[in-house]
């Protein structure tokens, strides 16, 4: 009876367990005990196997000979065989006292090929497949990867391209994978509408995103391919904007792209609603801590009444107020702002509440998608580590500062809970991007030392063997220099956010006034963040100058001027000191709050230097130089930007009688005074007409900047209308100089000018008129070369 019992169970639970069957994986059929009686079997047999050993497809199953076992060791035991990831199939049987596992074991991958590829390379597609040689071949992940395949085609314009999948039998359970690509034409973006503004023209919007429409320059910038992962950035760098310029209702209310498959060109279309524009109400900070004093956080805080609504000024209070509670012993202090809108005079009020906040604690970093750049790299950006409390605050700022680094296409930065309630993991997720950049360019400038055409190949790493450091190694020159060079910076000295580097440099010149220059020399450099709008900087200089007449002026080669040779005696007697030895330290200031430093509209630029030399060497002097921009937006809908600048230096000597050498004054240059040639101005001598700079001088300007009409914004070309001052003054060489000549006299000039932001860097041709000028000054109106804003 007892027998007839147990077949009855098994018999009723086979029955149930043969429906189990999984579609499109596997299927599963089982012969096992009812759940009120379990079974044993005396061994378990394994088929269908041919590279796998049976030993270890047992080893995954707790089922064992002589031992009971339920339907919950079954489903654990299929579980274990999928979970390896061999078996396209698994099936369990009891067959009398027999457990029979027969199982299906996935192909294996011999190799991976790509063919009719050109535009992608294969370690490019190689790296967006899933299937990889000695791997395990599924059907459902070749379809994936075809997609993948494709989607990264989509993600350089060719959305068109065509991929299909080839599966090669090499025999013994092996395959080649091989993906045939048509790789199509490129597609193009014809046009980028903005529905729904009014505040801002299209134009300005256009420069705010980084999807550009396509122009003649888009083979090499290659902005205008639609992504919508992009579009998505885009969207995001709009809202961003207009939060920032007061517009805190606003929303991108579509973002879409069309194609047209007869032009294989996108038109995107992006619909806003951009709402009122607000101010700053009411300002407040509140503390629940009783041991923190509300009044005494305001002065932190960043956003001020009656200024426009800025939502970056309310994350920059957030995080100083955040910093203030923490350093003063509440590390779990969290701040949130509350924002009450008044919809009748437009005004938002802000209340900073500081709470004690939920306590955590971070319990690691957990690092993903960095194949190349070193965890470290990645964690010392964070104001957090392991077993610190746990602040977003901070976990916000050093996800801006990754994506700062620009070594990733992307950052996301997730929490999952931890192994106790008061512990999170964070996960930091990057998708690297290419670092590494060789460059070749041409060029042409008309004015400086090196005036006329030129040419530079450069090799640059911002990611130096994914170590976070910076390498550029370049060289090029022109009809009459030669310039070499060797960079290097470590952003992150001594494991602190302290920048250090050294520069090696030698460059030759040939001047117009019949002499040659060689200096060689190098810089060690340290900078040093004081605020996030400060940063200070201190270096120490060395150089080898040597000078030399050129055939034109000395043709025996004797050091001695020909006769007929008109060249100054302030050039001579710096040639009869050469070589001439220059030691130096020098500290400077930077203040930057540029909105954008390629295309600034809004904000301030200032810094000063001073230098000592006389640490060594021959030189001795101290110069002090000092320039500032400021930056603002005159009109909103014309996209009319409004610049003031200006600057000032002096130079004075110590020791060497208190004489200077010609080559330590000032020049004037395009930068001082636009209209005038090359130290062109100032001091002069009185028997060769040569100018020989000054030991002070003060500018200013006044420019404003504007889209060109008709020319599409993608093109990178903005025009100016711009009026320039200055002076250059007196002398401190040994030799005559034309006592007129020294005083403090001001040069003015108007003009125009066109400025490119080309592939080969910022470019600018001005055209200016000079309305005060000296007799003896150097005029030239036409000023073609790179442009230097800052």
């Amino acid at each position: 009876m007892k027998a007839a019992s147990k077949f009855l169970n098994a018999a009723s639970a086979a029955a149930l367990s043969a429906a189990l069957v999984v579609p499109g994986a596997f299927a599963v059929q089982f012969v096992a005990t009812s759940a009120a009686e379990a079974a044993v079997v005396s061994r378990v047999e394994v088929s269908g196997n041919q590279r796998v050993d049976a030993d270890t497809i047992r080893n995954y199953i707790t089922i064992k000979p002589g031992k009971a076992f339920s339907s919950s060791d079954v489903d654990s035991a299929v579980k274990a065989l999928f979970g390896t990831g061999l078996f396209s199939d698994v099936q369990i049987n009891q067959v009398g006292s027999t457990l029979v596992v027969k199982v299906s074991e996935y192909k294996v991958v011999n190799q991976v090929l790509f063919q009719g590829n050109k535009k992608l390379k294969d370690n490019a597609l190689q790296a967006a497949v899933q299937l990889k040689p000695r791997g395990t071949f599924s059907q459902a992940t070749l379809d994936s990867d075809v997609e993948a395949v494709k989607a990264a085609y989509r993600r350089i314009g060719r959305d068109d391209a065509g991929v299909t999948a080839q599966i090669m039998e090499l025999g013994d359970n092996r395959v080649n994978v091989v993906f045939h690509i048509t790789e199509g034409d490129r597609t193009q973006i014809a046009a980028i509408n903005f529905v729904g503004n009014s505040a801002y023209s299209s134009r300005r919007l256009s420069d705010v995103i980084n999807t550009k429409r396509s122009s003649w320059v888009s083979f090499i910038l290659r902005d205008d391919v639609y992504d919508e992962d992009k579009l998505r950035a885009d969207q995001e760098l709009l809202r961003r904007f207009y939060f920032n310029h007061g517009y805190a209702d606003f929303q991108v209310v579509s973002a879409v792209g069309e194609l047209d498959n007869a032009t294989n060109k996108y038109t995107v279309t992006i619909t806003v609603q951009e709402g009122e524009r607000y101010t700053f109400g009411d300002i407040s900070v509140e503390s629940t801590i009783p041991e923190v004093d509300s009044k005494s956080l305001e002065s932190v805080v960043e956003t001020r009444k009656g200024d426009v609504y800025n939502a970056k000024n309310v994350e920059d209070s957030i995080i100083a107020l955040t910093e203030k509670v923490a350093g003063s012993g509440y590390a779990f202090a969290q701040v949130t702002p509350r924002g009450d809108r008044n919809f009748e005079n437009h005004t938002i009020s802000v209340v900073y509440t500081v709470d004690q906040g939920t306590k955590a604690y971070v319990e690691r970093i957990e690092i993903r998608g960095n194949d190349r750049t070193r965890d470290y790299v990645i964690r010392r950006e964070f104001d957090v580590s392991e077993g610190d409390a746990f602040n977003q605050v901070l976990i916000q700022r050093a996800k801006k500062r990754l994506e700062n680094l620009n070594y990733f296409d992307k950052v996301d930065i997730s929490t999952v809970p931890g192994s106790a309630p008061d512990q999170v993991v964070l996960v930091v997720d990057v998708v690297e991007k290419s670092t590494g950049e060789f460059s070749v360019g041409a060029g042409y400038s008309t004015g400086g030392d090196t005036a006329g055409p030129s040419v530079e190949g450069s090799i640059t790493e911002r990611n130096f063997l994914g170590r976070g450091q910076f390498i550029k190694v370049s060289a090029g020159g022109g009809k009459n220099s030669r310039d070499y060079s060797l960079s290097f910076t470590e952003p992150y000295f001594l494991g602190r956010r302290i920048a250090a580097g050294f520069d090696i440099y030698k460059s030759t010149r040939q001047y117009k006034s019949n002499y040659d220059s060689d200096t060689t020399g190098a810089t060690v450099r340290f900078g040093l963040p004081i605020t996030n709008s400060i940063t200070t900087q201190l270096a120490y200089n060395i150089s080898q100058e040597k000078y030399k007449l050129d055939s034109n002026c000395d043709a025996n080669g004797d050091g001695i001027p020909d006769a007929g040779c008109t060249i100054s005696p302030a050039i001579l007697d710096g040639i009869e000191q050469s070589p001439w030895i220059k030691s130096s330290i020098s500290l400077g200031l930077v203040y930057n709050t540029i909105d954008d430093m390629k295309n600034p509209h809004e904000g301030i630029y200032a810094n000063t230097t001073v230098e000592v030399a006389g640490l060594g060497g021959d030189a001795k002097f101290v110069k002090l130089t000092g320039r500032g921009s400021i930056y603002q937006t005159l009109s909103e809908q014309l996209d009319l930007v409004g610049l003031i600048s200006g600057g000032a230096g002096h130079v004075e000597s110590y020791g060497n009688n208190g004489t200077l050498r010609i080559f330590d004054q000032f020049q004037s240059t395009d930068r001082m005074i636009r209209g005038f040639a090359y130290n062109g101005i100032g001091p002069v001598d009185p028997n060769t007409g040569d100018h020989l700079g000054g030991v002070t001088y003060f500018n200013a300007s006044a420019e404003a900047q504007f889209p060109l009409p008709v020319i599409p914004e993608s093109f990178g070309l903005r025009g100016a209308v711009f009026a320039d001052a200055a002076t250059l003054y007196g002398s401190k060489i040994s030799t005559t100089v034309d006592q007129a000549s020294l005083d403090m006299k001001l040069r003015a000039s108007v003009g125009v000018g066109l400025m490119w932001a080309s592939p080969f860097g910022p470019i600018r041709i001005d055209y200016a008129i000079p309305v005060k000028k000296e007799a003896k000054d150097d005029v030239q109106e036409f000023n073609f070369g790179i442009s230097t804003r800052f």
